[in-house]
This record gives C-alpha cells, sequence and structure tokens, in this order.
C-alpha cells in the first residue's frame, strides 16, 4: 500500500456505492453500514441490491437510497445523483466497484467486447464521478472516492487486453484525482485486486474458449483456490479509506510483481512471459470448436453485474 494522505472514519458518512448486489460491493456495502455509514447504493441487478439493503436494514444499518442504474448510462447516473442530492445532499464517500470481465486474445476480441470493457469499467466510474464529486466539493466537506480497477490496471496480464484497457484507465483517472482533489480534502483510494471469488468466476467471459472443458475447469479451480474473498477485499478497501492509503493491494502476488515492474523491469519481463506461455497452454487447450452455438451473438457478451 502507499502512503498515507488523510484518513475518514465511515461513521455517520453518506457512502455511495456502486456495483453493491453482490460481490465486493455487497461486501463493502455490509462492512460500510457495520461501522455506522449511511449507504445509497446501486447496481444493475435491482434484485441483489434490494437484497443487500434488506439484508442492511435487517441488522440495524440505514439505506436510504438503493436503486437499480446501468452506470455506463451517463443519463441515468446523472439522475440517480441529482436524486440523491436532492433528498440528503452530497455523499461523503463515492466508490466506485461495478465492473465486468471479458477475457481474449487479440484474433478471438471483437470490438463489441473492447467497448463494453471501456464503457463499464471506465466511462462507468467516469459518469459517477463528475455526476457526485463536484457536490462533494461544494458541499466542503471533504470526503474520498474509492475507484476498483485490478491486478490488471498495473500488469500486462496475458489475455486481458481489453480489461487491461479500461483498468488501466481507471488507474490513470485515480492517479490525477489524487492530486487534484487533494486541495478540497478528498483523499483518493486505488483498489487492484489480484483474484477475487466473486461471482464474476461463474461469468468472465474467455472469449473462444470452451467453459465447459475439463481444462477450462481445472483452470478455474485453481484461479478460485488463489482466490482473496469478497469480504476480505471490502475490509482492505475500508482500511484504505479510514488509513488514507492510496494504492491497495489484495494479494502478495500482485505485490510483488508490481514492485518487480518498478524496480527490476528485466526480471518482470521473464516472469510475464512465463505466465504468458502458461496462459496459452492452459486456456488454449480450452478453445471452443466453431460450432453455430459457439459463435452466435446471442450467446456472448460481459454480463453486467457486481464485481
Amino acid at each position: 500500500m502507499s502512503r498515507r494522505s488523510g484518513g475518514l472514519d465511515l461513521a455517520g458518512r453518506r457512502v455511495f456505492v456502486t456495483g453493491a448486489a453482490g460481490g465486493i460491493g455487497r461486501a463493502t456495502a455490509l462492512r460500510a453500514a457495520a461501522e455506522g455509514a449511511e449507504l445509497l447504493l446501486t447496481d444493475l441487478d435491482a434484485a441483489g441490491l434490494e437484497a443487500t439493503a434488506a439484508e442492511i436494514r435487517a441488522a440495524g444499518g440505514t439505506v436510504p437510497y438503493a436503486r437499480a442504474a446501468d452506470v455506463s448510462d451517463h443519463a441515468a447516473v446523472r439522475a440517480m445523483a441529482e436524486e440523491i442530492h436532492a433528498e440528503g445532499g452530497a455523499a461523503d464517500v463515492v466508490m466506485n466497484v461495478a465492473g465486468i470481465s471479458t477475457w481474449g486474445t487479440v484474433q478471438t476480441l471483437e470490438n463489441r467486447h473492447w467497448r463494453a470493457m471501456v464503457e463499464v469499467n471506465l466511462m462507468g466510474p467516469i459518469h459517477v464521478i463528475e455526476s457526485f464529486v463536484p457536490a462533494m466539493i461544494e458541499a466542503g466537506r471533504g470526503g474520498h472516492l474509492v475507484n476498483v480497477s485490478s491486478a490488471a490496471g498495473l500488469l500486462g496480464l496475458p489475455w486481458h487486453a481489453a480489461y487491461s484497457a479500461s483498468k488501466f484507465g481507471l488507474r490513470g483517472v485515480s492517479e490525477v484525482l489524487r492530486f487534484d482533489l487533494r486541495r478540497h480534502r478528498i483523499g483518493v483510494t486505488l483498489v487492484c485486486p489480484g483474484a477475487v471469488n466473486t461471482p464474476l468466476t461463474e461469468t468472465v467471459e474467455i472469449v473462444g474458449v470452451d467453459r465447459r472443458s475439463p481444462a477450462f475447469r481445472r483452470f478455474q479451480a485453481a484461479f478460485r483456490r488463489r482466490a482473496a474473498t469478497p469480504e476480505a477485499v471490502a475490509e482492505a478497501i475500508l482500511d484504505g479509506v479510514r488509513r488514507g492509503r492510496y494504492l491497495v493491494h489484495t494479494s502478495r502476488q500482485v505485490r510483488v510483481l508490481h514492485f518487480l515492474q518498478r524496480v527490476a523491469p528485466p526480471l518482470y519481463a521473464v516472469v510475464m512471459r512465463l505466465l504468458s506461455r502458461v496462459a496459452f497452454r492452459v486456456l488454449g487447450s480450452a478453445t471452443a470448436p466453431t460450432t453455430a452455438a459457439a459463435t452466435d451473438p446471442s450467446t456472448t457478451g460481459a454480463p453486467r453485474e457486481a464485481r
């Protein structure tokens, strides 16, 4: 984790969380509520979102706002922000957690895959930032912005080109706002998780790979064994906010690779070339047959749900 700026206690704070229906977003909302925060929640999954809100309320927490919305829809995010601000004023903490994931090689990724990654994972947070942060500045109370990127926003992971395009972009936005918002006493935390065992592990699309193949199932099982829980990631996020940390890692392996990237580039290159060979050997052996079912556009496309 990077050095600190100013931290923030969540008790009594208005905390806006995207992707709150499941995974990291849900776990973060529950943890924030347990610390006394007032939760403002959204997700594309209306049923899952209501379940999260109901669980928080049943435990005695406060959820004055829970409304389904697509963060890639600029007008919808603007309308949601205006409604929240009209009902209770500016948020104190804004957390961009929602995201989707599609992997693939440059030969298999289609334009729609690239666009979906950028629209949801990059433009979605930008829509939230431009709709919520100016009100935080105007309120003059300070606050905090959390952007959940990924290990793929730090490292050149194999088969992650489209996903990395969005997550490196979010990292760039965060790096600028880290300094631009400091004068307004608004801290910024960039979260770069490694493997996390969320519902996304079941729905992530790896273009051209047969998810039913034994090779893919072995890969999926190995991923889960190394993955952190959403609850562990949520605690790391809230600790980052409390301590005013900019960069939050949730994986020792990612932290080591990021260190090598900065201080020993040749060694980093050797490791990444090895990872690339492994990815092509493992995922390449699970390549889907080119049948109508495998290539029908109605059977593909990244689902838009919580991380």
